[in-house]
């Protein structure tokens, strides 16, 4: 079966971004002036999937208001003959069909992929995390890709400093082509010494309906938490799971510093910013005496 729907959890409470995300969904932490999410969804759409499922919680509903339409604004930016930010507010509503159900209480990623369940109908499917950006390539092409190709799970991972390995999931891999590994385990955020490889589980999945009872198997962890890692490991134990691994640029908008580097790499290939803000940089390397 193809894959055509994307699943987004987006209830986390955002803790390593306070206290901005005390307010505002991490999800909707501005890149430019583009929120986190709504990369994402252009990532998927870019993808081919243009069904999205959003997996929301309470304090998330600017998420939902921003992609859907606003008729007060679309009038107003009419009468000011402002037609390119009119012709961009409504390509937001237009780029997909976003469907949303809410999780009460955050309680892993496995138990937000879980409520997934009815909307996918026994279909594969795609999990992107809501705030992760792709700044370069075509990984989720590149996963669905893998995934027509045997038919199977596919996990996203980079390889990374075996120093910062205990932030991620790690797996077990034994490749099977250039860029394909099979999974034969996952560790969550292993201790350096630990971990099985220094290939971080990052961005997102495309999975098999089957994940479905692997979840309903996965009992909660310390803190009552349903990790989507742990059922992985489950289905891995019944059937072939594979992890496709990027080599392109990649951010993760709940780490700050990423946060910052996104920002500054984004606004550099803007046509409207990118010459103005080199100028910026350059000025202030040279003030800041960073070189």
């Amino acid at each position: 079966m193809r894959v055509t729907k994307a699943v987004i959890p987006a209830a986390g409470l955002g803790t390593r971004f306070l206290p901005a995300t005390k307010s505002l969904p991490k999800e909707m932490l501005p890149v430019v002036d583009k929120p986190a999410i709504q990369y994402v969804i252009e990532e998927a759409v870019r993808a081919g999937l243009s069904d999205i499922l959003l997996i929301s919680g309470r304090g998330k509903r600017s998420i939902e208001d921003h992609f859907d339409r606003s008729f007060e604004l679309e009038v107003r930016l009419e009468q000011q003959g402002k037609f390119d930010e009119l012709k961009e507010v409504r390509q937001i509503s237009d780029m997909a069909r976003i469907h949303y159900i809410r999780q009460p209480e955050p309680l892993g990623l496995g138990n937000a992929v879980a409520m997934a369940e009815d909307h996918v109908d026994g279909a594969p499917f795609a999990v992107l995390l809501g705030d992760e950006i792709i700044a370069s390539g075509d990984l989720l092409r590149d996963m669905i890709e893998t995934y027509d190709r045997y038919g199977r799970s596919v996990i996203a991972v980079m390889e990374g400093p075996r120093a910062e390995i205990s932030l991620y999931g790690a797996i077990r891999p034994e490749f099977v082509e250039e860029r394909v590994a099979r999974v034969l385990g996952i560790v969550e955020k292993p201790d350096t010494d630990d971990a099985p490889s220094n290939l971080a589980v990052i961005f997102g999945y495309v999975l098999t309906p089957e994940v479905f009872d692997a979840l309903r198997q996965t009992p909660p962890d310390s803190k009552g938490e349903i990790q989507l890692t742990y059922a992985l490991n489950l289905l891995a134990e019944q059937q072939a799971v594979y992890a496709r691994v990027f080599e392109g640029l990649r951010y993760d908008i709940g780490n700050k510093l990423d946060y910052l580097r996104a920002t500054a790499e984004i606004a550099l290939d803007r046509d409207d910013l990118g010459a103005t803000f080199r100028d910026f940089l350059t000025d202030l390397v040279q003030r800041r005496k960073l070189v």
